[in-house]
């Protein structure tokens, strides 16, 4: 699926509006409970549209307003350029981490997926 912008007269009245896509994925980013994470592909999946790379994509333009740590890339690694802070984010959340091995990259730890994945459980009321 192709990104999602609104139509030229709509962000001519509205020049800061965002896309309907980009507010249903930040939604869905603030929904996320402390310490919990989504990945794109989840997030996606969650609203049934759009797939991991739009999901990424708004979170690129969008995502500063939200807490944009809990929606990952799912192979734990913390998100590149932005890893120090993302950490300091897991840690005050207590997020689950996996500690880096001795020939990981900049010995940054990875989330640990299997404990720190969120599926929306009892707490995603107005499921879309």
């Amino acid at each position: 699926m192709s990104e999602q912008s609104p139509p030229e007269d709509a962000r001519a009245g509205h020049p800061d509006a965002l896309p309907e896509y980009a507010e249903r994925v930040l939604e869905v980013a603030e929904r996320i409970p402390p310490g919990r994470v989504m990945t794109y592909g989840d997030v996606a999946e969650w609203l049934e549209e759009g797939g991991p790379r739009q999901v990424g994509r708004v979170m690129a333009l969008y995502g500063g307003a939200v807490p944009w740590w809990r929606v990952v890339r799912a192979d734990g690694a913390l998100l590149p350029g932005h890893e120090l802070r993302a950490l300091a984010h897991y840690r005050a959340e207590g997020t689950p981490l996996k500690q880096a091995g001795r020939t990981a990259q900049g010995h940054l730890p990875r989330l640990d997926m299997r404990r720190a994945r969120w599926d929306g459980g009892a707490d995603a009321e107005g499921h879309t």
